[in-house]
């Protein structure tokens, strides 16, 4: 009798361990060989569920939102506002060993995401799914006081995605303790808090 195998979590398994291959070895030791080692399997068979190596790195990339995001609905439970956003922030920002780990991963994907043929939902992956509890959390903190009633939101937003970004290729550029992080997070907040 043929063995049943979960599709979509032999794909989750294989994208796994392409982050744990670039985690530990860096990116440009990334390759079809390198995962199907780290899976003790042979190459060949990663072809099974995937179309090509693009298709697992975008799986990849797809699985560190799909993480961040599970982190980040643990973190946040029963939070609002600034409390709801500063947990939040934390699950994104390289803050300890695992975000740090993260960030050099995530930016290494985008060096490799910009060369990928385009596809219909090309930015699928990374996109920061993450932006409706910002903004939720931003008018929370309005409405219980603790930012001004002007607070540009849409502009405070836009900002605050820019750090996450910007503070991951800071951790691998320039590495900082988790402190200079969040004051570049406190320094957004500063002109609005009350």
């Amino acid at each position: 009798m043929p063995r049943v195998v979960d599709h979509d979590e032999r794909r989750r398994q294989i994208a796994e361990a392409l982050l744990v291959v670039a985690a530990r070895d860096g990116h440009e030791n990334v390759s079809s060989r390198a995962v199907a080692k780290e899976l003790g399997v042979a190459t060949g068979s990663l072809w099974h569920y995937f179309d090509g190596f693009d298709d697992v790195i975008r799986a990849a990339a797809a699985e560190v939102t799909r993480r961040t995001d599970q982190r980040i609905a643990e973190a946040t439970a029963g939070l609002r506002g600034l409390a709801l956003l500063d947990a939040l922030m934390r699950e994104v920002l390289p803050v300890d060993e695992r975000t740090r780990t993260e960030a050099h991963v995530v930016v290494g994907f985008w060096g490799r995401l910009a060369t990928l043929a385009p596809t219909a939902d090309a930015g699928a992956p990374t996109l920061a799914t993450w932006q409706d509890s910002i903004r939720a959390a931003l008018a929370q903190a309005i409405d219980d006081g603790e930012l001004a009633p002007a607070t540009p939101t849409a502009a405070v937003m836009a900002l605050l995605r820019s750090i996450t970004y910007g503070q991951q290729v800071v951790e691998v550029t320039e590495p900082q303790d988790a402190d200079a992080h969040l004051a570049v997070l406190d320094s957004i907040l500063a002109p609005w808090r009350i």
